[in-house]
């Protein structure tokens, strides 16, 4: 967990700035008619890959997936609950879109070599893992504490 004061602040505006990130993306997509198929047609360096999820019975599970784990994300961001477990499949999902968006070796245009953003907001995920993000007031020092959670062997490391 984060040291000093200074750095326990430092923790909590990433985790807040990368919770504003993951909502404001679930916002056009959880609550409207959202689909994958559009974005993932264009992909150029791994399009067979990508191809597989624009299948007519695949692109509404993975829409569905998409959106609701942005949101989900988000929320376990903004509240500091679980947020080991939402960094690990935020960092999935931005590598993902890191992969979707290349044309290699740019990223979505010629002015993104190699990295872009996607990279940047992955290796911030990666710190408020290492740094237990979630108990730097929010609600998974508070969820590690309960008997429940205390007791089960499952349940712990998703607050650890």
């Amino acid at each position: 967990m984060a040291d000093s004061n200074a750095e326990r602040r430092l923790v909590l505006v990433f985790r807040l700035l990368m919770a504003w990130t993951f909502i404001y993306a679930a916002s056009h997509q959880a609550f409207t008619d959202f689909s994958v198929v559009g974005f993932l047609k264009s992909t150029k360096t791994f399009h067979d890959f990508f191809a597989v999820f624009t299948a007519p019975a695949v692109a509404p599970v993975v829409s569905f997936m998409v959106a609701w784990g942005h949101l989900l994300i988000g929320l376990s961001l903004l509240f500091g609950l679980m947020v080991r477990v939402s960094t690990i499949f935020g960092i999935a999902l931005l590598l993902t879109y890191w992969m979707a968006h290349m044309d290699f070796p740019y990223i979505e245009n010629k002015n993104n070599f190699i990295v872009d953003y996607h990279i940047v907001y992955s290796v911030v995920m990666v710190y408020l893992f290492v740094k237990r993000a979630g108990h730097v007031w929010g609600l998974d020092a508070w969820a590690e504490n309960l008997g429940f959670v205390r007791q089960s062997p499952v349940l712990r490391p998703l607050v650890a």
